[in-house]
């Protein structure tokens, strides 16, 4: 009964790779510089930010939600995180609070959302906000700059050659992998997404499934603010801007459903590398930053009419 909804993943992932080498493939005819071992290192390293979001996002997304919000819960955990390392404390203790403000705000959107009966979108939208203008209000709107270099030497090493943040993404990846597909939370997830009324009369704790789904999103989105932090030196109040966008690309180019119950790690890992191959690509060919998002926006309507048009299939 359930080989049908895995296989469709499978399938979509199939296509979503196949775009990715199709990308790839034009852009290696138009410069030469695209196949390069250090360029190809180089997008999956941009792509790291990107993919920590998406991660996270996917799995609200398959409970049926949407987060966004992501862009300014990483400037306040950034910024959090980054005032505590200035002041003195233990890098540990810094990252440790930056996570516990991403999960925290996560938690308050879970909260409004499960409790307070209120629509994901609108919650997200006004914590849009409210987020940003902590971190404004925390910073008085200024950079925080003098980061210990132990933590960007961290943030900005390589394990046997391959770039840390990605090395961070992989793992998160692989644990994002087995919650979804190994652990009751992953089955609640989908039957959450897929009818949360039918879920809950089955005896799924719908409440905490989209606690939780909110709550690593949160988290998750701190973890893209500290690579970001470590890259840059400093913590920008606005920074994560647009963030949720590409989020919401990547996870909708590898197969996630938008109106829940669907969803691939392994596509929206591959749809984070669709995008960043793209703007690498489109950088290297020196075309402007704008026609790059207008290529992104082109991106989530196709993606939502290749959705739309596999969703009336799966029922057969």
């Amino acid at each position: 009964m359930t080989k049908s909804p895995f296989r469709h993943l499978r399938l979509r992932d199939a296509g979503t790779l196949l775009g990715l080498l199709l990308i790839g493939g034009v852009f290696a005819v138009l410069t030469p510089v695209f196949l390069t071992a250090p360029n190809l290192l180089n997008i999956l390293q941009q792509s790291s930010i990107n993919a920590c979001i998406a991660l996270g996002m996917t799995l609200v997304i398959i409970s049926g939600g949407i987060d966004l919000s992501v862009g300014p819960v990483a400037a306040l955990s950034a910024v959090v995180g980054a005032a505590l390392m200035v002041g003195g404390a233990p890098i540990a203790v810094a990252v440790l609070a930056a996570l516990g403000v991403g999960m925290l705000c996560g938690l308050m959107n879970g909260v409004l959302i499960t409790l307070g009966g209120l629509q994901p979108f609108i919650v997200t939208l006004g914590g849009l906000s409210l987020y940003r203008a902590l971190a404004l209000i925390f910073t008085g709107g200024t950079p925080i700059f003098g980061l210990p270099d132990g933590f960007r030497a961290l943030t900005n090493g390589t394990l046997l050659g391959v770039p840390n943040p990605v090395v961070v993404v992989a793992v998160l990846a692989l644990l994002a992998w087995v919650v979804l597909n190994k652990t009751p939370l992953g089955e609640y997830l989908m039957a959450v997404g897929g009818n949360a009324e039918a879920a809950r009369i089955s005896g799924v704790p719908v409440t905490l499934t989209k606690l939780a789904a909110y709550m690593i999103s949160g988290a998750l989105a701190a973890v893209a603010a500290l690579i970001l932090l470590g890259r840059l030196g400093a913590a920008e109040p606005t920074m994560g801007n647009l963030w949720e966008l590409d989020a919401i690309a990547a996870a909708a180019i590898g197969g996630a459903s938008l109106m829940g119950g669907r969803g691939s790690i392994i596509g929206t890992l591959v749809g984070c590398i669709i995008l960043g191959a793209l703007r690498n690509g489109l950088t290297l060919m020196n075309v402007q930053a704008f026609y790059q998002l207008l290529a992104t926006g082109i991106i989530i309507i196709v993606a939502m009419l290749i959705d739309r048009a596999t969703a009336g299939k799966e029922g057969h």
